[in-house]
């Protein structure tokens, strides 16, 4: 069966997706839905995902909205034991990081990053404290550990990477994060790793 991902190139939502499918060897066609000129809010895209958001994977007949959905179906689907384990505990865990991608990174670094290369207009000093209130979080965590769940990578280092390594680009400094820093880095080292595309703003202006 053939995979399609419906993305924006400067998401980073669409990004964890596109990420986990290079991690797991799977080939997908890349279709950039143009966010822009509004293609997200027209019937046919709406008929993917009522929301109106990328991303969105095409699995043969299935219809997967939401990155982090995303991420569940294909680590269960194709990635074994490793993307997402079955083990009780460590699955909770697991769960628990993709709840920290979907609220305090997205509310943090993500939000950082929408001002800067978006112009959303949300307060940025407050965003920027947020994040750094969550990046102190993830480097305690990560003190004495290599990844967020047990001893090898899972989607819940996929669902963390892309904002908070982008987090410079809406202004958010990781120089005082040095278990965050190398944390990205064991990422970015991963055998089929692919990077989101940089944007000048921010601190990388």
């Amino acid at each position: 069966m053939s995979i399609t991902l419906h993305r924006f190139p400067l998401s980073g939502h669409a990004h964890r997706a596109e990420l986990l499918l290079s991690l797991l060897g799977l080939e997908a066609n890349l279709v950039d839905v143009d966010l822009r000129n509004g293609a997200h809010k027209q019937p046919a895209f709406l008929k993917l995902n009522s929301f109106g958001q990328v991303p969105v994977l095409e699995d043969g007949t299935d219809v997967i909205a939401d990155s982090n959905a995303i991420l569940v179906y294909l680590a269960r689907k194709y990635g074994g034991e490793q993307w997402l384990p079955s083990d009780p505990l460590q699955a909770a865990q697991v769960e628990r990081w993709l709840s920290v991608a979907a609220g305090q990174i997205a509310s943090g670094p993500a939000r950082a990053r929408l001002i800067t290369v978006f112009g959303a207009r949300y307060n940025p000093e407050e965003t920027i404290a947020s994040s750094h209130a969550l990046l102190k979080v993830v480097e305690a965590e990560l003190q004495g550990r290599e990844w967020l769940v047990g001893s090898r990578p899972t989607i819940a280092d996929v669902a963390g990477y892309t904002y908070i390594a982008h987090a410079p680009e809406g202004n958010v400094a990781l120089d005082l994060y040095p278990n965050v820093r190398a944390w990205l880095t064991r990422i970015e080292s991963l055998p089929g790793f692919v990077p989101m595309v940089t944007t000048k703003a921010g601190l990388r202006a």
